[in-house]
């Protein structure tokens, strides 16, 4: 029989490597939700707060993650189970497997929601709907849209199937290829709009905002949300870096591109926020609006501004791309595992895995409209108020990303040999190696179990 890692294409460079796991990790994390997370926790304060996590906690994840993928060379579970009978662990260890494989599937049902969302706006930018829109209006348009079931299924239906027609196409023709075109067009748009940003009248006020701290606004909350932000955009534990790492040659430096992923993932939530608040801030808009940051308030602002019919156009498609990016990389580790365990072919695997994530995902759509007031787990005092959509975005988000994050770092830093976690990483200076095991020894897992405690309390 044959080996299930033969199955797999690698990366054909370096290059299309680190597109492809930046296109994972920037995503609506980057470009939707950071920017209102950070209005919300205190500006600047949030963002230094949020650097030092990225790059303390996220960052030794992101290795990890790539250097165990490496390491076994197949989907997640497999790959565990057999770098833990490398190292005398317990093949139980694959169950960490199991638990991103079940998170990116539950992300996906209800991110692809959202990246309707994205879409449908879109197209209403590329219609001219924004011009001239009130508050009223654009708040009407917005519950319209969540309003309209069938309007949601279609756009989460056009969402998936993008993602399926490039995905099944492979590595090297389909992932690889759309990361060269959306990558490029991202960045290009992202400093467009950066750069229009300095021509507002908020942009002062928007530099104040992003770089003058104020640490009287700082609780302990502050760094459990920051935490959060972080697994959520750099997408540790959802098991697509441990399976883009299985594609991985041997001659691609792990922590190099760990660092570089990281801090790519990390600028763009950065431009992001310097394209956003100078808009918000120039027509007076409220930097901790929440998630209506991006579909409530900003097309106020496309409808009045000089060229805002342009800026709208550019902003969506920036946002439908970067959710194209994400959604490639969390549907790559289920494909993967169907491949390996199931035999099936590639195409079929990717075809019934959207299928699946459209049949699931409906109870997402409906907990805008018809099931709104169905709350499934109500009998759980934490989720008695919570639709589909909230209870599997939280559950998913809060629960299985930071457990699954907190046992890829005790298995990468107690139970994977020296030797091996060394020679993965690339790492020949014994001092910097020693930096990354304490951080993914004991920071990491303190941080999040934390966060857990915080889920719980």
């Amino acid at each position: 029989m044959a080996d299930p890692a033969s199955m797999h294409e690698h990366w054909s460079s370096r290059l299309t490597f680190l597109l492809a796991a930046i296109g994972f990790a920037v995503g609506l994390g980057n470009i939707w939700k950071f920017p209102y997370v950070a209005g919300q926790n205190g500006g600047s304060a949030f963002i230094m707060i949020y650097l030092v996590v990225v790059f303390g906690i996220g960052a030794p994840l992101v290795a990890a993650e790539l250097m165990i993928g490496r390491r076994g060379g197949m989907s997640p579970v497999p790959t565990l189970r057999k770098v833990a009978a490398e190292a005398g662990a317990s093949r139980h260890w694959g169950m960490v497997g199991v638990i991103a494989l079940l998170a990116t599937f539950m992300i996906l049902t209800f991110y692809t929601v959202v990246a309707g969302w994205a879409a449908d706006y879109l197209f209403r930018a590329l219609v001219g709907a924004f011009r001239g829109i009130t508050a009223e209006q654009s708040s009407e348009v917005f519950s319209e849209l969540l309003a309209t079931p069938w309007r949601l299924a279609l756009w989460q239906v056009v969402i998936v199937a993008i993602t399926i027609f490039i995905s099944s196409r492979g590595i090297t023709r389909g992932i690889e290829r759309a990361s060269l075109i959306l990558m490029p067009m991202l960045f290009a748009i992202l400093v467009i709009l950066a750069i229009y940003g300095m021509t507002t009248g908020g942009f002062a006020e928007a530099a104040r905002f992003m770089l003058e701290p104020d640490f009287s606004e700082v609780g302990p909350d502050t760094v459990l949300v920051a935490i959060g932000q972080a697994f959520f955009s750099v997408g540790v534990a959802m098991g697509a870096m441990m399976t883009y790492g299985a594609y991985l040659p041997k001659d691609i430096h792990v922590m190099q591109s760990s660092l570089i992923i990281v801090s790519a993932d990390t600028l763009v939530a950065l431009v992001a926020g310097f394209a956003i608040f100078p808009i918000v801030f120039g027509f007076g808009l409220s930097p901790a609006e929440g998630t209506g940051l991006v579909f409530l308030t900003l097309p106020i602002a496309f409808g009045t501004m000089p060229f805002g019919s342009i800026v709208a156009v550019l902003f969506f498609v920036l946002l439908v791309a970067a959710a194209l990016t994400s959604t490639l990389a969390n549907l790559e580790p289920l494909i993967s595992w169907a491949e390996e365990r199931k035999g099936v072919s590639r195409n079929r695997a990717t075809v019934v895995a959207g299928l699946l994530i459209l049949i699931v995902g409906s109870g997402s759509v409906l907990s805008f409209n018809l099931l709104s007031d169905f709350h499934p787990l109500r009998f759980i005092a934490v989720f008695q108020d919570m639709t589909i959509y909230d209870a599997t975005d939280y559950i998913a988000s809060n629960i299985l990303l930071p457990l699954g994050g907190m046992l890829t770092a005790v298995f990468a830093g107690w139970f994977m040999t020296h030797d091996a976690a060394q020679d993965e990483l690339g790492i020949r200076h014994d001092s910097v190696f020693r930096i990354w095991r304490f951080l993914i020894r004991y920071v990491a897992p303190v941080a999040i179990g934390l966060m857990l405690v915080a889920v719980f309390r």
